[in-house]
């Protein structure tokens, strides 16, 4: 049926985000490796002022988040009026489109990319355009060439999702040189807590005028539940941005959670580290079995089989061991499955069905 009111131009074209499975019908001890989640769960810390602020719930929340601003610019040296919070750092990503593009405009990301920079493109009316990547990590060079006039915006995860590569800071300075001077680069740093050493791209903001972060608090704070993200950026930026965010677009209990979050750096730390462990482990064990996957800075990997098939049939067999792992063939990786890296007996676990899946099939 023809309707008489339209959306705008692109909206009809979205498919929408489809996250990882989270249960099995009829079945007990699901293990879920689907989504990234922290395994450890959210700190105390978050929990004791989830808590304290319940009592208060009748009261609106703060409008300009100043206390959680001040404890990011705290623990990452930034300056906090030029930190934006949102719900997710999906909130953030769709401030940008709705600010920066448009119709007549385009928006790049690259192959395997978020599905949320198409969505938040097209809601815009933007153009969304896809850039191949070389080998799973980004290419710069291709993305450079994909660059035209109508280019306003360009999305680059680093770490990537679902791949786990990373590209160096020096490319990622090499890419914001060249960009012309009207398009913003955003570096979506989801994952940037676990890969040692990397700021997420804040030393180049600091440097620039055309580069943005945006954060999480769902990976390795644990946080997923609460639904609270951050972006960083040059204050024209963030001014702009905070004119179209909603006043009370984070609530009382997602401030204050987030807030105890951050500034809880034992457990950051002992995240990032038991991650690490038992990534490498993981990748190594299942190597062995003939399943490769490249080198990841994040909190899974992608593991890669011979084909599409062998790729779902393992998923199937996991699946009937009670364990969840996400299918990427959404994102052009049909032969790969990524595995989120749990705790050591979750990793044990799932090695344990991938090895008794091929044996099976031999």
């Amino acid at each position: 049926m023809t309707h008489a009111i339209r959306p705008q131009p692109g909206i009809d074209e979205i498919v929408r985000y489809k996250g990882g499975a989270s249960r099995l019908v009829g079945r007990d001890n699901v293990l879920k490796l689907s989504s990234n989640e922290n395994p450890i769960g959210a700190p105390d810390a978050a929990k004791a002022a989830l808590r304290e602020v319940a009592t208060n719930l009748h009261r609106y929340p703060s409008r300009d988040h100043a206390d959680l601003r001040a404890a990011i610019a705290d623990v990452h040296g930034l300056v906090a009026d030029q930190i934006i919070c949102g719900a997710g750092s999906d909130e953030i990503i769709t401030f940008l489109c709705q600010a920066y593009a448009g119709p007549g405009t385009q928006v790049i990301y690259t192959e395997h990319g978020f599905s949320m920079y198409r969505i938040s493109a097209l809601a815009a009316s933007a153009q969304p355009v896809e850039v191949a990547k070389r080998k799973r990590v980004v290419d710069v060079d291709a993305i450079l060439r994909a660059v035209t006039p109508a280019t306003r915006v360009v999305f680059v995860t680093n770490p990537g999702n679902p791949t786990g590569t990373v590209i160096t800071e020096a490319e990622i300075a090499r890419l914001a040189g060249a960009l012309p001077d009207c398009v913003l680069l955003v570096l979506d740093g989801a994952y940037a807590e676990f890969a040692d050493g990397y700021d997420g791209g804040a030393a180049l903001i600091d440097a620039r005028e055309n580069v943005v972060m945006t954060r999480t608090f769902s990976k390795i704070y644990g946080l997923a539940g609460l639904r609270v993200g951050w972006g960083y950026g040059p204050a024209h930026v963030i001014d702009t941005l905070n004119n179209v965010r909603g006043p009370f677009n984070l609530g009382a209990a997602q401030l204050a959670g987030a807030e105890a979050a951050m500034r809880d750096r034992e457990f950051v730390e002992r995240c990032r580290s038991g991650n690490a462990r038992m990534c490498a482990w993981l990748a190594a064990a299942l190597a062995e079995l003939g399943v490769p996957s490249d080198p990841s800075f994040a909190n899974f990997i992608l593991a890669r089989f011979f084909d599409q098939a062998e790729a779902e049939a393992c998923e199937a067999s996991l699946r009937e061991d009670g364990i969840l792992v996400r299918k990427v063939a959404g994102y052009k990786l049909p032969s790969c499955l990524r595995i989120t890296v749990g705790t050591e007996s979750d990793c044990r676990r799932v090695v344990a069905s991938i090895q008794g899946f091929k044996e099976g099939s031999l």
